[in-house]
């Protein structure tokens, strides 16, 4: 609270001190043509402008100290610079023409830093392009990714799997801060709305030196979008059509920004009936949720802060088995009625050659689960349709999880080609029960992680390291009171090994402590069909990793291949016993030692002098094992995807493209002791979009069809297989976005 105090006596005597500006000028390389509406931008103190139409850009209001500039613009390569303000020297950029995709910067390694100048790898996704290659969601679009797939309950419940591992072994990150929403349970989905999301980055391997307990499988990182430029002002609205769910969902927002304050808000709507197979509609699949995100920014050259907002509600059917055939979008019984609160506060106190960054959190989530035995009368039933007030109904199961986070780093003054980062992490949670029925008891849980990373930057070699302590204590209302200890750390090497092949190598360990369903659950989970009882005896997982990873890239060929290899003492996993309590399966948290080990592989293939086509390809496989030998489950499917795109710009069409996809994922044999095999299958998906001028505004339109021929599938992860329920048919979507 002192440091608190003193940020605010600082915010309001900081401005007697000078004002820093730079300025310069953007040229093409070959031709030194002046290029205008280049992006001009410093990660580190979130600031930008786009170039004039004679290629010059003003940032003033900088404070002191070293940072990076990057320019960048489609259809050029993304440069560099370090710059030391103040400056009364004008910068001079030259770009060369290129066809690669611009490349951004990355926000979940703390030293935000070009993928190409990263020592772990990191996957980065615009969520524009996402949704261009027909993804319906958000969990739905992260599957693209290389090393990611989803675990799904019908079409709107789905949670991130990172090489094998999931809900509590991997961290999602929104607004700077981890968001908790009980994702233990396999039938709990991401709770966050892509619309106000700018891009997603995904660590794959143990992050736990820079997020604690639970990154043990890696981080999901979601990025908010922007503020916009200084003094200017924006907004847009747009709407997507899903044929095979008659589903659709709307969203509209608004941003302004002046010297110092800036704001943003937008809201959303999405609403979808049961998505249909070739054979039937899948039942109570249906869901509608909303979202409403808010933003406000202050920032001057010692001091800048940001405070965001997520309110979304989601109202989710539990699909059991098929009957119902409709399209109704109003879900039946049993369904679950979600409200998530997210606040957060990002700040940082520039200290001329050093930083403080101060991230805090708090998120409210309240979690309703109905079911048919609770419902009293045909007419409460009618009631409820009609208002659709869920409070008529009372809840099986209602938990409410309050969790307050913080995050301090300290980024010490450049020493030589040394940067180092110290800090401290934690979080306050408790879980409260509120329905009849109770699937994890009331808690407490406290955690605290001291770290320190450094980054060493020679001409060739790059050198990361760290280490970090984490203490996590966990108090159950029972009396029941574990306390979790750990050490970790981390170690990687990025050589560029020739002008165009880099190779990374990284080291790893993670932890992760046992979540409250598997110390203490004792009852059945309706979502997942299984009686489970915890186990208050277990201990901590601990992990270590080996990453390879290396790439070679041209102006026209980019070839990637990344393996790992991931042992993890004491893995937590459920196992039946064969005993059935209220006719329901027992399930029993169990331990023992496991492995996983794969990789992806690919190549993105774009031939002189035909820049405009593009071909990528990628393969991806994982393997887990325990101990024993016998296979883990829920482990994806081995894929190949194929990609051929075709981009193109005319005098009446700006940023066009087409492209055919298809993925083809095969036969799972290798599968857990209470898992069958899933057979293999082939997808085709093709779309096209563009922007066009309609009255001096910008309107971009997209049409994808995926699943063309309409395949009878069921994946591997979707939690509908036990019942051979297939996965969604053919859907043509079409989507515009019309910027004001």
């Amino acid at each position: 609270m002192k440091l608190f105090l003193n940020m605010l006596l600082f915010l309001a005597i900081s401005n007697l001190y000078s004002q820093n500006k730079i300025e310069g000028i953007v040229n093409e390389a070959n031709t030194n043509l002046k290029l205008a509406y280049v992006n001009v931008y410093i990660p580190h103190l979130e600031k930008g402008t786009i170039t004039n139409e004679e290629g010059i850009f003003t940032l003033d209001n900088l404070p002191t100290g070293k940072y990076t500039i990057l320019f960048s613009i489609i259809g050029y390569e993304t440069q560099s610079l370090n710059i030391t303000i103040p400056s009364n020297n004008p910068i001079s950029v030259e770009l060369l023409p290129s066809a690669i995709e611009m490349e951004s910067i990355i926000i979940s390694t703390p030293f935000h830093k070009l993928q190409r100048d990263n020592v772990m790898k990191v996957e980065h996704k615009n969520i524009s392009d996402l949704k261009a290659n027909g993804a319906i969601t958000l969990a739905d679009g992260i599957t693209n990714i290389a090393g990611v797939e989803s675990v799904t309950t019908g079409l709107g419940i789905g949670k991130p799997v990172i090489r094998g591992l999931s809900s509590n072994r991997v961290l999602v990150y929104t607004q700077g801060i981890r968001l908790e929403n009980q994702q233990f349970g396999s039938e709990h989905g991401l709770g966050v709305n892509d619309a106000g999301i700018e891009s997603v980055e995904v660590i794959k391997g143990p992050a736990s030196l820079l997020y604690g307990s639970d990154a043990l499988g890696g981080v999901l990182y979601l990025n908010p979008e922007k503020f916009a430029n200084n003094n200017t002002a924006s907004g847009d609205f747009g709407a997507n059509y899903y044929s095979n769910t008659n589903g659709f969902n709307t969203n509209a927002g608004y941003k302004s920004s002046a010297n110092n304050f800036k704001f943003l808000f937008r809201g959303s709507l999405t609403e979808h009936s049961d998505y249909k197979t070739k054979a039937y509609r899948v039942t109570n699949t249906r869901y509608r949720e909303q979202d409403f995100k808010a933003g406000l920014g202050y920032q001057n050259h010692k001091f800048k802060s940001e405070f965001r907002y997520n309110l979304n509600n989601s109202k989710l059917g539990i699909p059991e088995e098929i009957g119902e055939q409709s399209t109704n979008r109003t879900p039946l019984l049993p369904f679950q009625n979600i409200t998530n609160h997210v606040f957060s506060s990002k700040s940082t106190l520039f200290l001329n050659e050093s930083k403080l960054d101060i991230n805090l959190g708090f998120i409210y989530n309240d979690r309703k689960e109905f079911e048919e035995h609770h419902h009293e009368s045909e007419e409460e039933e009618h009631e409820e349709e009609e208002h659709e007030d869920d409070e008529i109904l009372e809840a099986a199961l209602r938990m409410k999880l309050k969790t307050f986070n913080y995050d301090v780093k300290y980024h010490l003054p450049k020493l030589g080609k040394f940067e180092t980062i110290v800090g401290v992490q934690g979080m306050n949670q408790t879980n409260s029960n509120y329905g009849e029925e109770q699937l994890i008891p009331d808690a407490t849980t406290n955690d605290f992680g001291l770290l320190a990373t450094s980054h060493i930057h020679f001409e060739k070699l790059d050198i990361q390291l760290g280490a970090r302590f984490d203490n996590r204590n966990i108090n159950v209302a029972s009396g029941v009171n574990k306390d979790f200890n750990s050490f970790n750390g981390a170690f990687g090497i990025k050589k560029n090994v020739f002008n165009n092949l880099t190779a990374r190598l990284n080291f790893a360990t993670g932890f992760r402590a046992p979540n409250l369903s598997e110390l203490t659950s004792n009852g059945t989970h309706e979502g997942t069909n299984r009686y489970e009882i915890g186990n208050i005896n277990l201990k901590s997982e601990q992990n270590f990793q080996t990453d390879i990873a290396l790439e070679f890239k041209n102006k026209h060929l980019e070839i990637f291949a990344n393996g790992f290899y991931n042992s993890i003492n004491s893995y937590i996993f459920l196992s039946p016993n064969g005993n059935v309590i209220d006719n329901t399966p027992v399930y029993l948290y169990l331990q023992d030692d496991a492995k996983l080990y794969g990789g992806e592989f690919g190549l993105h293939l774009h031939p002189h002098p035909l820049d405009w086509l593009h071909f990528e390809a990628s393969f991806e496989t994982v393997t887990g094992k325990l101990k024993n030998d016998t296979y883990l489950p829920l482990i994806p499917a081995n894929s190949i995807s194929n990609i051929i795109r075709i981009e193109f710009e005319e005098n009446w069409i700006k940023k066009g493209y087409t492209f055919v996809k298809l993925k083809s994922t095969f036969k799972q044999n290798n599968v857990g002791d209470f898992e069958t095999n899933t057979n293999g299958y082939n997808l085709l998906s093709a779309g096209f979009g563009g922007s066009f001028s309609v009255f001096k505004n910008e309107l971009s339109v997209t049409l994808s069809g995926n699943n063309l021929t309409n395949k009878t599938y069921i994946n591997h992860l979707s939690r509908l297989k036990p019942d051979g329920i297939f996965n969604i048919g053919r859907t043509i979507n079409l989507g515009f976005t019309y910027s004001l």
